[in-house]
Formats: C-alpha cells, structure tokens, sequence
C-alpha cells in the first residue's frame, strides 16, 4: 500500500524540507547518547511551544501532559468534573458559583496556595489577548470570597463552568509567574508533582519531581522534554530505545517497530478541510459544495492512514459514543459538479506527518474535479498566523473537538462563531451562531447532545468545512516505562504514577 504513495512522497519531496532532526548531541536531550538513570524519563513531544509555554495558550497542554501546571478542576475520563485545587463547588443561584480551594498546596516556588493567586490566575486568563478559547463568549466576574474561597459571577446561566475550569489554558500559577510585560513564565511556578526547571526555547525542557507536592509524590526524578516534530525522528528515537514516551507515531513508521512498543488510541480528534469563506474561490457555497464533492475519504484513510482512523459522517467522531446514534445517516453530496479551473491554496503543516501526505491526496482529487491546487506546507509554528490571518482558501488541521472542557460546544464556537478565536475559514452565520448558543445554554446529557448535532449539521449544511476522518493516534512507549498516560483528550502523558525500570 504504502508503494501506491510514491508519486504523492515525491511531490511532497519538492515542496518541503526534512525538519526536526533528533539531536544526538545534547546532554538534556531526548537523544542522549549516555544511559539513562533508573528515574529519568526521556520524552519526544510532537510540536514545539508556540508562545514560550504560556498556560494561556495552546502551550497549556504541554504543561498538563508534563504534570507540572494545574487547574481548579479535574476531567475525568468520562469527562466529569472532579475536585483538583479546588475540593468543591456550588451553584448558589443561576448566575454564581462558589469554590472552596485545597488546603496546603505549595506552588514550586514556595508560595501557599489562596483565593488571591486563583484570582489573579483567572482575571490573567480573562484579560488575555486573544482570550484562551475556553472563554469565547464568556464574561466571568472572579473575586474573593475567603482565603480558601472563590466566587464566580457569569453572563448566562453556565452548567458547563466546572468543566471550563478544567481546561489547562486556567491553570493556576503562582503570582511571579505574571510579568510586566503581560508575558507568563510557568518556570518554577505550577503546584503539580513536577517542577518546570528550564524552558531552552524550542528546543526542550527539563522537569524535576517536586517533592512538596499536596498528593502522592511522583516516581521518577527528572523528565527530559525534547520537541521533534519530524515524525520519522521521532520514530526513530523509540526504535533505538533514545526515547521512553514518544508522541504521535507516523502510520508509515508502524511496520519498523515492535508492536510491543505502540499503543493505538482512538481520539476525539478530527481531521478537518477548513474553506475560508472570505477567499475569492470559497466564498461561493457552490464552490464550497464542489469542493466537497470531490474529496474521496476511503481512499485517504487507505492509503496514508493504512486504515488506522474512523471515516468521518460529521465533525465528532467515534470517541463520542453518543454522536452517531443521534446524527443518523449523513446527507449524500453530490460527486458529479465540477470546477471552472479555479485556482485555489491549501495549507497544513508538518508536526503531523501524515497531513503533507492528506493534502497531496486533497490536490489530486480536487484537481480531477477542475480546480488547480497549489500547496504550502511549513511547520505548524510557521504557518499557524497567516492560517488565522486568512491567506488560504482551506486549510488542513488536525482539531481535537472535546480538548478544553470535555464538550464540544467551545471547540464550535472557536472554530465557527461569527467571534471565534480559531476561525480559520473565517466563517460567519447567524443560523450557526444561534445554534452553538442554543446548545450551550442546554444542560448536561442528552439535551445537550441533541443540540450539539443540530449546531453541527448547520455548521455542515453551509459547507464551512469539510471534516475527513478521525484519528487514532499511536503513542510510542519503551518496554522501560511502566504508566504512562495514554489520554484521548491530550491531557495527561506523564504523572506522578508514571515510572521507568
């Protein structure tokens, strides 16, 4: 199957250079050519930070995966909201919340935990330019009720507000955390059982077991974070035993490695054609639907994903178990329209070795459906801006949909309300806009569900993407390590059970 990719590999050849070598060199790298201790744990993570591990951007997750950054509240893995540093909470009327907060907390700087540090934390979020996405549409008043307790007014009556809380972009952090200049170093400034020691730019990081943490003490000393985002690098370094927990395994690398040592994980993560609207091309519906027509999934997820992701029928796949019974049968779109020659650009990146190899696939099916396809491929840090800015007429992204609160309606309103943060079809209707609205003011379980799928069947009904299949991401461990987290929602990967022999 993977010979069937010659041609798409070679054109990929021309458009994008190798990236992310393993470096071999590095005392603190993953790569380390010495033996590693018994209670050191080497990691190579997919992507490097974006903003300098900021916890009030996508760099949160890298602090919550590395156990070193916490929030009020834990999501668990049926994503429900459970005590973390705050011990409970209550709704005391429709519009106001009270937290009490865990007693005898130490942040890695010495400092105690209190109501005036969480306030501070989540007024920085608030403040925050572009707002962490857990907050589009949002408006809280955060203030101090006691040393141990915290109040939150909202804008609307909020069932979702623990679970918000959850989100790594809230995580709590000490007050000198907070710069100045408006920046947020997380070094030597979260409360979970590893301390962040040093931030080498983009290259690494280096974490140390806190030994003042409030729960149980972690079982390895030091972990040591090297970013690679070529995947065969990373691929690379399980195989030859320089890494104990890799991220993102590329499908084409499965067959050189030990089953053993991969662990496939379904994921509430879809991988989307996002149309910009606004583009000469796409702000046309019916280009959209031609578009549309001509993508071909079967044969995307046969031949760069092997077969090892789920066909998507909407934008929330199959790790939501209640999505599919509720959507039904998807609508048949129409194959036959065809193009006028439109020239039109897609974008993606490389931090996910499969999407070069999706795209070239997307250029040939939509050429045979008359457009000309032109694309540009860069690393995710070099490309995200102008895929915000608007510069392509689609983009190709890889989106978990449940990653801030464990519901999807945060991801819809970033992603397709008329105000959302990460619009990247900068996309915008009223009837969509009504829907997401509608479905969040719905209570947990089923109401809620049904809403969510009529929301996403508008979304899909003005053609504002075109979701291709939902992954099943492989995550790479050492026969050394013993615990690591295997999370769909990209949460957790090492914490203070994780251990190395």
């Amino acid at each position: 199957m993977r010979l069937s990719m010659s041609k798409i590999a070679a054109s990929i050849a021309l458009i994008l250079p190798l990236s992310g070598c393993f470096d071999s060199g590095s005392e603190q790298a993953v790569a380390t050519e010495s033996k590693a201790e018994a209670t050191e744990l080497h990691v190579a993570m997919m992507q490097p930070p974006r903003t300098g591990l900021s916890p009030l951007s996508d760099d949160a997750f890298k602090l919550s995966r590395w156990s070193t950054a916490e929030t009020l509240i834990n999501l668990s893995d049926q994503s429900i909201a459970e005590p973390m540093l705050a011990t409970s909470w209550e709704q005391v009327d429709p519009m106001t919340w009270h937290f009490t907060l865990r007693k005898g907390v130490k942040f890695h700087d010495g400092s105690e935990l209190n109501a005036d540090m969480v306030v501070n934390s989540l007024e920085r979020a608030l403040q925050a330019a572009p707002k962490p996405r857990i907050l589009d549409s949002i408006d809280w008043e955060v203030s101090k009720l006691a040393e141990d307790k915290i109040e939150i007014k909202t804008n609307f009556n909020d069932p979702l507000l623990p679970s918000r809380l959850s989100s790594p972009q809230l995580s709590i952090l000490s007050t000198a955390a907070y710069l100045d200049n408006g920046r947020v170093d997380p070094t030597r400034a979260g409360s979970g059982p590893f301390v962040l020691t040093n931030i080498n730019g983009t290259t690494s990081a280096n974490l140390e077991r806190f030994d003042d943490y409030w729960g149980e003490k972690a079982k390895v000393e030091k972990v040591y974070a090297e970013y690679v985002p070529d995947g065969f690098a990373r691929a690379a370094a399980l195989r030859t035993g320089k890494a104990d927990i890799v991220e993102a395994v590329p499908v084409s690398q499965i067959a050189m490695i030990d089953s053993e040592l991969l662990h496939e994980v379904a994921m509430p993560r879809t991988n989307t054609l996002y149309l910009n609207s606004k583009s000469a091309v796409f702000k046309d519906i019916e280009m959209r639907k031609i578009a549309s027509g001509a993508v071909d999934r079967d044969q995307i997820i046969s031949m760069v994903y092997e077969n090892h992701a789920d066909k998507a029928q909407g934008l929330l796949g199959p790790a939501l178990a209640w999505a599919a019974p509720i959507r039904g049968e998807a609508a048949p779109i129409d194959s036959t329209a065809k193009a006028n020659g439109e020239t039109i650009t897609i974008g993606t990146f490389t931090d996910r070795a499969e999407l070069p190899e999706v795209a070239a696939l997307l250029k040939q099916q939509l050429e045979a459906a008359g457009f000309k396809v032109e694309l540009d491929i860069r690393e995710y840090a070099q490309i995200e801006n102008d895929a915000l800015a608007g510069k392509f007429d689609a983009f190709l992204l890889s989106r978990a949909t449940v990653l801030d609160s464990g519901d999807p309606v945060a991801y819809m309103q970033s992603d397709f309300s008329c105000e959302g943060s990460f619009n990247l079809g900068l996309f915008c209707s009223e009837t969509v806009d009504q829907a997401i609205k509608h479905a969040d003011l719905q209570q947990l379980g089923e109401p809620r569900q049904h809403a969510i799928i009529e929301a996403e069947k508008q979304i899909l009904a003005e053609y504002a993407a075109i979701p291709l299949l939902h992954e099943r991401v492989i995550q790479g461990e050492s026969t050394r390590v013993k615990h690591a987290q295997r999370d769909p929602r990209e949460r957790r990967l090492v914490d203070q059970q994780t251990e190395v022999n």
